[in-house]
């Protein structure tokens, strides 16, 4: 039903329960965990391309861990194949954009990671990309 999962990850708390979910649906379905972290760059935000590419490195690594030890559990027996993968741009085109190339079954990702100042202005990833997925979006607070 899921061969495909595409988890997004920001490196917050929420990016974290979402990766539980996503491995347990994968164990599940024995499917296959594509996991993106966007780079967003807005002219406003100030920071350079090196210190977002690190803030997703890290956002990465720390998924890369919980995965690891979640495959520590023996009440799972089957691997999860994953891929790790680094954009750059809008965080919600980016992931709607690589759902479709991937041909994507379900997006798993945490609700928010924005303030509310933040969230106002320029709108909830999450919000924006449940609106605009083909498939079924699984959003973990």
């Amino acid at each position: 039903m899921y061969e495909k999962i595409l988890l997004t990850t920001d490196g917050s708390e929420g990016s974290e329960n979402a990766a539980k979910h996503a491995l347990v649906i994968a164990r599940k379905f024995n499917s296959m965990i594509y996991v993106l972290s966007v780079m967003e760059t807005r002219p406003t935000s100030g920071l350079t391309t090196e210190v977002l590419r690190k803030e997703s490195d890290v956002a990465l690594e720390n998924i890369s861990q919980i995965f690891k030890d979640l495959e520590k559990d023996t009440s799972f027996t089957t691997e999860i194949e994953k891929s790790y993968m680094i954009k750059e741009g809008s965080a919600s085109q980016q992931i709607l954009k690589t759902a479709e190339e991937e041909n994507i079954d379900m997006i798993v990702m945490g609700a928010s990671g924005k303030h509310r100042l933040e969230r106002f202005i320029l709108g909830s990833v999450a919000e924006k990309v449940v609106r605009g997925a083909k498939c079924p979006v699984l959003t973990v607070h």
